[in-house]
């Protein structure tokens, strides 16, 4: 069974290679931008039958027997603000691959984003009306226009899911730079001088680092995504987190822990640049995927950091 997989050489696309190979599942087409070099060793030692560019694929796309999509790739900078580089890579290639999926019976799973919950007036609950969502940057507004888009369709892939990505940390994002996890930053402030900067808060209603965010390991996301390509029932668009949310200084505590070093935090101005962008709480609502029939017990946070920390980052190792 041929499995197609975009975004394939990043951070999320390549653990599920990693994933799906330690399956048993090795005829893989692998799609992405592969001129990135900091990006070539997240596929090291990973096998797979096929590896074609991103922007010549879609050309391409007629000579492979697929069986399956997972459309990980995308555009995730929440810092870019050119929404012609979004409407590009984020809903026209998708609405491309979907169509294509619609009318060669494909089944389709694609990465939306938390993002698309802004603030969070609306709470984070997958069983709303997707429509009144308000992001807070072009990003999430590509995520959200593409996760409209596809519930109005009238002809849709035999089996389709959207999963909105909560926050996912974990090995194979050295390449991420200022969009790498706050584990990654952390572990390298602390190896380097003995501290951590996290972002003071601007809201009245949170202390410094009392931020909270629904941290999950990327281990426990392509789980989600394998009970996903398992079932192929009950499409729709459904939350990817853990349904438990921790502060940034619990965060914190752990990579210290995990490092066996003292706790020592300086808060920081959050930069301007995102500061009116800046979400506080996010928590996302499992139960419709617990209603789906989805058991697996997620990592704590701890455990989940130190895995992270020990196994990896310490090793300089990729998944």
């Amino acid at each position: 069974m041929a499995i197609l997989i975009t975004g394939a050489a990043g951070f999320i696309g390549s653990c599920l290679v990693s994933f799906l190979n330690e399956k048993g599942l090795t005829d893989l087409i692998l799609v992405d931008d592969f001129n990135i070099p900091a990006k070539t060793r997240n596929l090291d030692g990973k096998k797979f039958t096929a590896k074609i560019d991103r922007t010549i694929f879609l050309n391409d796309i007629k000579r492979h027997k697929i069986d399956f999509v997972f459309h990980i790739g995308a555009r995730t900078d929440t810092t870019e603000f050119d929404v012609r580089i979004f409407d590009e890579l984020n809903i026209h290639y998708s609405q491309i691959l979907w169509n294509y999926c619609t009318n060669n019976d494909i089944p389709f799973l694609y990465a939306s984003s938390a993002a698309t919950y802004g603030n969070g007036e609306y709470g984070f609950d997958d069983q709303m009306d997707t429509s009144l969502l308000l992001p807070l940057n072009p990003y999430g507004q590509s995520k959200q226009d593409f996760d409209v888009w596809a519930l109005a369709q009238k002809n849709k892939p035999p089996f389709w899911v959207g999963l909105k990505f909560f926050n996912v940390f974990g090995p194979n994002e050295y390449h991420k730079g200022r969009m790498a996890s706050v584990v990654l930053h952390a572990f390298n402030q602390i190896a380097q001088n003995n501290r951590l900067n996290l972002f003071k808060s601007h809201h009245p209603d949170y202390t410094d680092g009392g931020q909270i965010r629904d941290f999950i390991y990327v281990k426990d996301l392509v789980e989600i995504m394998w009970f996903w390509y398992k079932k192929q029932s009950q499409s729709g668009i459904y939350n990817a987190g853990t349904g438990v949310a921790r502060t940034f200084n619990d965060l914190a505590s752990a990579i210290f822990k995990a490092l066996n070093k003292e706790r020592i935090i300086n808060y920081i101005p959050t930069p301007e640049d995102i500061r009116d962008k800046y979400q506080y709480f996010t928590e996302a609502k499992m139960q419709k995927t617990r209603d789906a029939g989805y058991d697996h017990a997620f990592y704590s946070l701890e455990n989940a950091v130190e895995d992270y920390v020990k196994r990896y980052l310490e090793k300089n190792k990729t998944y």
